[in-house]
């Protein structure tokens, strides 16, 4: 290579190198410290980034909490904050790639760069263990951020480099005192702030025009890729960088498993399509779900269900404001399909209770043993933010829903018939089973989920999601644009 060539490299791994600038302003990210600084008093907080990809199946991505605390999106980083009397001072200790591999994938910003991006002074990654070890000797507590790739994985993701290297530190330093800072983390990120909101409204109304893309697409003799492909498509033209999780597009059966992510199946008349997916936006991840008529038009039974599943969205809806328990947004949820399922003949009563093949506490919650639940498996909210199963303030203590909270609102119902034969062989169970059993095979493989997003402001609850939901929206998007395409052309 020429030294005009090697320069010319030279400038253009710099260019490539400059971090861009999010939608979060830098006097965020500095509040975010000082939160956590005010709340430890004295001590030093440690986290660590994401490692740089082993596949090329992507770029990096950096970790919800690294992310949060630095705005820094680069691997194999360091972040280490010493404070004393309630004032943090940070500092990234960042590992620069090799000079071959940075002429592959672009270099590790500068120092320069890097404190104009994130306001933060940088050292080496080689010299992290030096720091800490001197740190070690002042007496004040290490405060971890785990760097777990998701909090739903926790326990599964038990080997990370942090870990390995919290692991080996303290055993180098019997008597230090290490304290888990992830609740912290988690407390702050519950409380969205506008800016945040801001990324989550842009999310959200990119993924409502991905559905509304598979909407028009729909029909018998497609594949569920072909729904994954548009959908994803219309995410990345709206400005996404990616999808917020592994797209569920789940035809006929696989309409009733919740987490379904291998979208190869074919889409037959008279099936539905449970599609669950949406876009991530600077890091921020709306969720939204629709269950889709093949054919155009709901069955008898598919409407049944699909009646019920938005009538206990809308009573959720209802009591997800400001002030009140999202306990009760729950339950109003939990009776409304319950109540619907024995006017159907899917369960014997409303009140009427299973016996379960997992452990479940059925005298303090009688409503986990009911019989409901074997067709509404799963809870109907959860936060949203840097990860799709962010902190939400209600889940605090007092499950309230507070200014700053944003969530989704998820009823479902799922019939399989198969569900029955997996329940233990008891007197109660058979029973149950004798008399429910023709009705779940005339509402077989019929799943519904209706999934939007919503945040509480000042103004009360605004849902932020808005893809068509109601019966008669969703039948006109999914028949009417298919007449047209498929009538023949003179």
């Amino acid at each position: 290579m020429s030294v005009r060539c090697l320069a010319a490299a030279i400038l253009l791994l710099t260019l490539v190198a400059a971090p861009a600038r999010g939608q979060i302003p830098l006097t965020e990210y500095t509040a975010r410290r000082d939160s956590i600084a005010a709340r430890l008093d004295s001590g030093v907080v440690v986290a660590f980034s994401g490692r740089t990809p082993v596949t090329d199946h992507g770029p990096f991505y950096q970790l919800a909490s690294f992310h949060y605390l630095t705005g820094f999106d680069e691997p194999d980083a360091g972040f280490v904050m010493v404070i004393r009397g309630g004032k943090g001072t940070g500092t990234l200790f960042i590992t620069p790639k090799p000079p071959r591999l940075a002429l592959y994938y672009g270099a590790i910003p500068d120092s320069a760069a890097t404190r104009r991006a994130t306001g933060l002074p940088s050292r080496s990654g080689d010299g992290l263990r030096s720091a800490l070890d001197s740190l070690a000797g002042t007496g004040l507590p290490f405060y971890i951020i785990s760097d777990v790739e998701s909090a739903d994985f926790a326990k599964q993701d038990s080997l990370t480099r942090g870990q390995q290297f919290m692991r080996a530190f303290t055993e180098a330093h019997p008597g230090l005192v290490v304290r888990d800072a992830h609740p912290i983390v988690a407390e702050l990120r519950a409380r969205k702030s506008p800016a945040e909101l801001a990324l989550l409204r842009r999310a959200a109304a990119i993924s409502d025009s991905g559905h509304r893309a598979a909407m028009r697409l729909i029909a018998p003799g497609l594949h569920e890729y072909d729904l994954q492909a548009v959908l994803e498509a219309a995410f990345l033209r709206g400005g996404a960088q990616r999808s917020g999780y592994g797209s569920i597009v789940g035809a006929g059966v696989n309409a009733t498993t919740l987490h379904y992510m291998r979208d190869r199946a074919p889409l037959r008349t008279g099936d539905v399509v449970v599609i669950d997916a949406a876009a991530e936006l600077d890091g921020y991840s709306a969720d939204v779900t629709r269950t889709l008529p093949v054919s155009g038009a709901f069955t008898p039974e598919q409407r049944r269900i699909y009646a019920l599943v938005l009538e206990a969205q809308k009573a959720a809806e209802r009591n997800s404001r400001l002030g009140m328990s999202a306990l009760a947004a729950s339950d109003s949820a939990f009776d409304i399909r319950a109540a619907g399922l024995a006017r159907l003949g899917l369960i014997e009563s409303p009140d009427s209770m299973v016996d379960l093949p997992w452990k479940s506490d059925c005298a303090a919650l009688p409503r986990s043993c009911s019989q409901a639940v074997i067709w509404t498996i799963h809870g109907i909210s959860h936060g949203l933010g840097l990860e799709v199963h962010d902190p939400a303030q209600f889940y605090a203590a007092d499950h309230t829903f507070k200014i700053g909270d944003v969530f989704t609102i998820e009823p479902g119902i799922y019939v399989r018939s198969s569900v029955l034969d997996i329940l233990p062989d008891t007197p109660r169970n058979r029973r149950f089973i004798a008399k429910v059993r023709p009705v779940a095979t005339r509402y077989e493989n019929i799943g519904v989920r209706i999934e939007d997003d919503y945040a509480i402001t000042e103004r009360g609850l605004e849902r932020i999601s808005h893809a068509p939901r109601e019966i008669a929206e969703v039948e006109a998007l999914t028949s009417k644009v298919r007449s047209k395409r498929l009538t023949p052309s003179h």
